[in-house]
């Protein structure tokens, strides 16, 4: 699999997974991703070269996610933020390629690219409601750091689950990255 950043002509298969995304989790009774998400939104992330797309070596995508320096407006405290890290959203693997590790793979990676840019932390923000995803990352190497209840640090009725995991150098990923090695999100 090689890992590239996402272009343009991606943003209308970007929406498409994360609606598919949305269906699967529904149909597993979790109300996640129902809301519309503003193309702008992703077509900005693009263009900041922090969408990586996971693909075959026939070019199928199989994977997306985002690293960034920009986390959920007030979940984090100054001193969390002032910590260099990357804060990773929107992992979906396609239902094709599931049950299979790869997501286990993009973590891996991920640990490894926030490392290489001199971050510390790889830190998520996942729903507050949504168990299994809390205990996949869990089981993947995040560490709870506090669940945030709508007011989150700065009072803005924010909620999330808030987790990190040290940033590590591996490449036992096995995954090819393809992105420019320098990125300005750390």
């Amino acid at each position: 699999m090689i890992i590239t950043r996402a272009v343009p002509d991606d943003l209308v298969d970007l929406l498409r997974y994360r609606n598919e995304a949305s269906a699967w989790l529904a149909d597993r009774g979790v109300d996640q991703w129902r809301n519309a998400f503003p193309a702008g939104h992703i077509t900005a992330s693009i263009a900041s070269g922090t969408v990586f797309m996971v693909r075959t070596l026939k070019g199928r995508t199989a994977a997306t996610v985002t690293l960034d320096s920009e986390p959920e407006p007030d979940l984090w405290s100054d001193a969390e933020l002032a910590e260099p890290c990357l804060h990773l959203h929107k992992l979906i693997v396609l239902r094709e390629f599931g049950g299979v590790g790869l997501g286990r793979r993009i973590l891996d990676w991920a640990g490894d690219l926030t490392a290489r840019n001199g971050g510390r932390w790889v830190r998520i923000n996942a729903t507050t409601h949504n168990h299994g995803l809390q205990h996949y990352y869990l089981d993947n190497g995040f560490r709870h750091v506090r669940t945030v209840e709508g007011g989150g640090v700065g009072g803005a009725g924010v909620a999330g689950w808030l987790a990190q995991r040290p940033a590590v150098l591996n490449s036992a990923h096995g995954l090819t990255d393809a992105t420019v090695r320098n990125t300005d999100a750390a």
